[in-house]
């Protein structure tokens, strides 16, 4: 993989591309990043159900089970990956696809199957008041290894893949195999959300508050935003999490801004909502959000979705640091990125010995240029 050397130099090659060329018709990617949402709604939802209790209370459960999908990660990938950690600690990945099934060509057509173009690694630390949060760029080349196809068969491995291929070329399971080799972190789990359901879930909650500091309009996502505070509703935060013409330098990796930004913003407004004192509502969001989010099959169940939420329960907006993963634009390819070795070296490293990712790692990478235009609240 051509990865950066030396002291990971960022300058791109004579002759490349702008960043605003960077990732050309990918208008997409930014849904995958709503997934982390849906983790935090899924695993809220399924402990606010709990608390409603009363006699209905097994009723619902196995009404909000049978929503879920499952996906048996552990037997598709077998003993060849990283070892279990056992401080407490855990990693999920979360994963947006960018399936258009049931969106009458809303988001787009002649783009047929399913990638994972957001992808975010979520490091909950032992004490579990505390997170990480790593998003993996959707066009970063990477060692793809070996991966058994949904429809049977081997997927060979690629020396320069492109990131949101494994998903394409052997499902979640092949990207959980990728992820795991290019970090040496093993995923406890993986929670996966794609456009339809993003937009649902958003809606169920009455919409997310954010402030813009200037005006935003990107032609691509159809987003059009003054200055100023706003409550969007889903498909206008749907066109939030895709936009990247009208931000930074215009790729891709200043949308992961955006997304990640928003992410803040969603979690404030679950926690600002009283939902425990309206059952019928905490129903329809619990069904709305088991319903889209599909998951491997040791969360694939309202109970351990609620023991999910208790892990998550203590990490507020403040205690949550959230980089993107130290990438340089690719020599051989400027539309593309790869990561820089001893940076993103320093990220998984903090992952797995459960410790905070160093600021400095991030000081050099083409993701950390500039402040998202959008923070949480209003």
């Amino acid at each position: 993989m051509p990865h950066a050397s030396g002291d990971d130099h960022l300058a791109p090659p004579a002759g490349a591309p702008t960043p605003a060329d960077y990732g050309p018709g990918k208008v997409y990617r930014s849904r995958r990043r709503a997934r982390l949402r849906s983790l935090r709604i899924a695993a809220w939802v399924a402990l606010g159900v709990v608390s409603v209790g009363g006699g209905g209370l097994a009723y619902l459960w196995s009404q909000l089970d049978g929503n879920i999908q499952g996906t048996d990660i552990n037997t598709a990938l077998g003993h060849d990956r990283p070892g279990e950690q056992h401080d407490g600690s855990m990693d999920i990945l979360l994963l947006g696809s960018d399936s258009r099934a049931g969106t009458h060509g809303q988001y787009g057509t002649g783009v047929s199957g399913a990638r994972s173009d957001t992808a975010m690694v979520l490091h909950v630390d032992k004490s579990h008041q505390k997170a990480s949060v790593v998003s993996v760029p959707r066009d970063t080349i990477v060692e793809r290894p070996h991966c058994a196809k949904p429809q049977g068969g081997t997927a060979p491995a690629e020396h320069q893949a492109m990131f949101n291929e494994s998903y394409q070329v052997g499902g979640p399971a092949c990207t959980v195999k990728t992820v795991e080799k290019m970090s040496g972190v093993r995923m406890d789990h993986y929670l996966e959300v794609d456009f339809n359901g993003f937009t649902k879930l958003i809606d169920e909650l009455g919409g997310v508050d954010i402030t813009t500091s200037k005006a935003i309009k990107d032609d691509s996502s159809h987003l059009s935003l003054t200055a100023g505070r706003h409550t969007l509703k889903g498909e206008q935060a749907l066109e939030l999490v895709r936009t990247r013409h009208a931000v930074s330098d215009g790729s891709d990796l200043g949308r992961i801004q955006l997304q990640q930004a928003f992410i803040k913003a969603l979690i404030h407004r679950f926690d600002s909502i009283g939902l425990a004192s309206d059952p019928t509502k905490l129903y329809d969001l619990a069904d709305t959000a088991t319903r889209t989010v599909s998951a491997d099959s040791d969360l694939a169940s309202a109970s351990k979705l609620l023991r999910l939420a208790k892990d998550l329960k203590g990490i507020t907006p403040g205690h949550m640091n959230m980089v993107t993963l130290p990438v340089t634009y690719d020599p051989q390819d400027p539309g593309r990125v790869v990561p820089l070795d001893k940076a993103s070296h320093r990220v998984w490293d903090a992952l797995r010995d459960d410790r905070p990712i160093p600021r400095s790692a991030a000081k050099n990478s083409v993701g950390d240029r500039g402040d998202s235009p959008v923070t949480a609240g209003t």
